[in-house]
């Protein structure tokens, strides 16, 4: 058990070091040159913020900041994470400010401070644009209507919600409520305007059928109290935009002329424009997945060499964790790990090595399990005979219990390798720009949810097939004696 609890100290060092390595050096690294700020956005809001063809955030947003860092001489980074995620961080102070088309509401005011508005927000009713019997609100009642998580339009639907008899659908991104509405199962979306009217040009397949409602005005957010430099160089760089027109020029350069970008048409069109985005993805996609099922391999052998252990204390130790990380969902374990702990204790820490981190520990509770069904499908009389010979339990169980162990378990490792592959598509929530946010990006410019979704899910098809047919080869292998 000395050599089990020597394994322990090992893998708290590791999880140190790799959080340090991910988080610190780069943060130190900021603090020693010019302050650099950190502004989360919104991924899937256009005209206001979206990916083009070349692989940079464009739209009024980043417009906009791009041009007052400028004119006030300040540095950032931009941090695409999707609008809730970014509002999360935010409050846990994992960035400094937030521009992502938020409305400015007395409800936010008591935890953000804001700039000076900079859009005046309203919102539209739209439709199928085949859809004739719904021109009004009287014609919602008993059906259902789609929103997009925080934003106007949901605030405005609830407003109204009981007088006129609706039911709300709740989505996280645009494209996926405006695909609920053409597909039928909503009959209408209530969005901002410069959003539905920008998705409507870009043949989201929808069209307005009423007039638009009074909204709140969007604003440049940071946390109470804190960067109020930042706050003020917005506000000042904006009233200089104003002056000079670069603003006006803004404003039209998306609201008036939508996407400038030519599309071109289906399949073989779409996978060509967007190939460079998705290799890149899925290039992230089998770093979090490799490199966090190495650290869950480590985890699962300490675990469950635990979880066997003759010392009751282990044993509970050993079933807490793993009871903890196979009973939550992987999406809790994620915002835990990069929002909560980083709140509660008050330090950054990058999505990235939250991902890893989380990844690790999920895998690593399935992987103990795995590595105790191992061992204890190994014949007892294996055991048995080694101690007879002399043989301390230590080097019994690692020269002749756990390699006939290892032989059972690999396809179960290998299975759950594409577990985890899959899982990684989880980490898009927290704005790891893996296969799937890859996917979400690419939707929000050009609105081909549908073709999108089946180029995504053909990628992860073929690599999990791969992994698939590598496991039966060395399952043939194994029980063939070959291994």
């Amino acid at each position: 058990m000395k050599k089990t609890y020597n394994f322990t100290r090992l893998f708290m060092l590791m999880v140190v070091l790799l959080t340090a390595a991910n988080l610190f050096l780069p943060f130190n690294h900021a603090k020693a040159a010019e302050k650099t700020y950190t502004i989360a956005t919104d991924i899937t809001f256009a005209p206001f913020e979206f990916q083009d063809t070349n692989g940079d955030f464009v739209g009024i947003d980043m417009d906009l900041v791009k041009a007052i860092a400028k004119d006030q001489g300040f540095k950032y980074e931009m941090k695409p994470l999707g609008f809730n995620a970014a509002v999360q961080a935010l409050e846990s102070k994992q960035v400094d400010a937030v521009i992502a088309g938020m409305s400015i509401t007395d409800e936010r005011k008591l935890k953000f401070d804001f700039s000076d508005p900079y859009f005046d927000s309203g919102i539209i009713m739209a439709v199928g644009k085949d859809n004739e019997t719904v021109s009004s609100y009287k014609d919602l009642k008993g059906k259902k209507v789609a929103v997009k998580t925080g934003t106007e339009g949901a605030t405005f639907a609830e407003s109204i919600q009981d007088k006129y008899g609706f039911k709300i659908v709740t989505f996280d991104d645009s494209a996926n409520m405006y695909e609920d509405v053409k597909t039928g199962n909503s009959v209408a979306v209530f969005d901002d305007y410069p959003v539905l009217a920008y998705g409507i040009k870009q043949g989201n397949g929808l069209k307005i059928v009423t007039d638009k409602e009074a909204g709140n005005s969007y604003g440049f957010a940071v946390s109470k109290g804190q960067n109020a430099e930042l706050l003020k160089m917005f506000n000042d760089g904006l009233t200089n935009l104003k002056a000079s027109g670069e603003y006006q020029k803004i404003m039209d350069k998306y609201l008036e002329t939508g996407s400038e970008e030519a599309k071109d048409s289906g399949y073989l069109g779409l996978l060509k424009e967007s190939l460079p985005s998705l290799l890149s993805g899925l290039k992230m996609t089998l770093i979090l997945t490799a490199v966090s099922l190495l650290i869950a391999t480590v985890v699962g052998i300490i675990f469950g060499l635990m979880r066997i252990a003759k010392n009751k204390a282990l044993r509970i130790i050993a079933g807490i964790y793993i009871d903890i990380f196979r009973g939550t969902p992987l999406i809790v374990q994620a915002f835990f790990i990069y929002f909560g702990i980083p709140a509660a204790l008050d330090f950054r820490i990058s999505a990235i090595a939250a991902g890893l981190i989380t990844l690790s520990l999920n895998a690593g509770a399935y992987m103990a399990e795995i590595v105790r069904g191992g061992i204890e499908s190994v014949d007892k009389g294996q055991m048995e005979a080694a101690r007879s010979l002399g043989l301390p339990y230590g080097k019994a169980m690692s020269k002749v219990v756990l390699p006939q162990a290892i032989q059972l378990m690999i396809p179960a490792f290998i299975n759950q390798f594409v577990i985890t592959l899959k899982d990684t598509s989880i980490l898009s929530i927290i704005g790891i720009n893996e296969l799937t946010q890859s996917g979400k990006i690419i939707i929000a410019r050009n609105l081909e949810s549908f073709q999108m979704w089946i180029i995504v899910g053909a990628m992860y098809f073929i690599v999990i097939m791969i992994l698939t047919r590598v496991s039966n080869v060395l399952e043939r292998r194994i029980k063939n004696g070959k291994a």
